[in-house]
């Protein structure tokens, strides 16, 4: 199973993604998986440290945290800008946190070219698409890959800033104020309605109690992402069939006796491979539940034990 998370965390971060968010969590979880991000091979240093966020699903298992700003958590691909005395520099993937990939050449495109704070400064934020697109997540992810400039141009994507690292101001309030009058989208007054969104983040808005928290090997104290813990609908497992994909992998999917998720009738859904079906304990005639990730892909979650009734 740590194979198979390596394998989904490196490709999310290469922009091509096998497993929703939901999906990685409850696996990580269960497997106390704990590792964030990737090395990449061609990689850069980030000028300040992109930490992930410490996720709950429940609210009361969270933090106490006092004079916090609440925002949509955008489901989409991190990324960092490098800006020295106001004027772009540099962007980054994600990565393992510590470096990332150049994406400067794409970047530039759709973020400002100069900014009014100075020194050295890094805005982090997510690339983000419509929720009306299939696969939103994978298909804003996937515009970082692009070699053709033009083909980028095309994408529907969009940069929201969620954090700038560097600056000496007051409050997370006055950096999105003073990043939304340099042209930017962030994270406080972006209308995510038409975006695809996996929960909520909770943040410190004073910077100095921010910082005071302190921070762990991966995530800041002062901050957490209470995540959406996706509903289910249970239906019976049919069959399990196979199918080549366009890369050529061999991957197994459920028959599902049809039901409706959303507006949408499932009837197949995605089992990733013979050890998800071995970890689920999965047979044929068996109850099973149902999500479709990203309101897209249908995925079965787990088995349901059907309790039969005793004899009279």
């Amino acid at each position: 199973m740590r194979s198979l998370l390596d394998n989904a965390s490196k490709l999310y971060y290469e922009g091509c993604p096998i497993l929703s968010d939901n999906d990685f969590d409850l696996l990580a979880a269960k497997h106390n998986y704990h590792t964030v991000g990737y090395t990449v091979t061609d990689a850069i240093e980030h000028t300040f440290q992109m930490y992930s966020l410490q996720k709950y699903f429940n609210l009361a298992d969270a933090p106490l945290l006092h004079g916090y700003i609440c925002t949509p958590k955008l489901d989409g691909a991190a990324v960092s800008l490098l800006y020295i005395d106001g004027t772009f520099q540099l962007a980054l993937t994600r990565g393992d946190g510590i470096q990332g990939r150049d994406i400067s050449d794409k970047l530039r495109l759709i973020v400002p070219s100069s900014i009014s704070t100075k020194g050295v400064v890094q805005v982090t934020g997510e690339i983000v698409s419509p929720k009306s697109i299939p696969n939103a997540r994978n298909y804003a992810a996937g515009a970082l890959n692009l070699k053709d400039l033009q083909e980028f141009k095309s994408r529907d994507v969009t940069f929201v800033a969620y954090d700038m690292v560097g600056h000496d101001m007051s409050t997370f309030e006055n950096v999105m104020a003073e990043l939304s009058q340099d042209g930017f989208n962030v994270v406080t007054s972006f209308d995510a309605s038409n975006y695809p969104t996996d929960g909520k983040v909770f943040r410190i808005n004073c910077y100095n109690t921010f910082h005071e928290m302190g921070f762990t090997a991966h995530h800041p104290r002062g901050a957490f992402a209470l995540k959406e813990q996706a509903a289910g609908i249970v239906t019976t497992l049919l069959d399990v069939v196979w199918q080549v994909g366009k890369s050529g992998v061999v991957s197994p999917v459920a028959i599902l006796e049809p039901v409706t998720i959303g507006e949408a009738t499932v009837g197949r859904a995605t089992l990733h491979n013979i050890q998800y079906i071995r970890e689920l304990n999965l047979e044929i005639g068996c109850q099973v539940e149902v999500i479709r990730s990203g309101e897209i892909i249908p995925r079965v979650v787990r088995r349901i034990n059907v309790s039969l009734p005793e004899e009279k």
